[in-house]
């Protein structure tokens, strides 16, 4: 609720920049918050699981060391 306040004041101010008034800007702030809300965590947790997947590509490839082909 007050992230909600908050974006909408914000909006508010930037549009109020031009001298019109702020309530498009207010509900532009309010919708780009809500939208954050929800891409920022995810974009989150898919970084983390790309780390992580090329984390372990590079720890099991040193392990074993790189295929050469000739079995033994």
């Amino acid at each position: 609720m007050i992230g909600k306040l908050i974006a909408g004041w914000i909006g508010s101010k930037i549009d109020q920049r031009d001298g019109e008034g702020g309530t498009l800007g207010a509900v532009v702030g309010v919708a780009t918050w809500e939208v954050a809300k929800r891409v920022v965590p995810a974009a989150f947790v898919l970084g983390a699981g790309a780390m992580g997947a090329a984390y372990l590509k590079r720890k099991l490839t040193t392990e074993h060391g790189p295929d050469t082909g000739l079995g033994a």
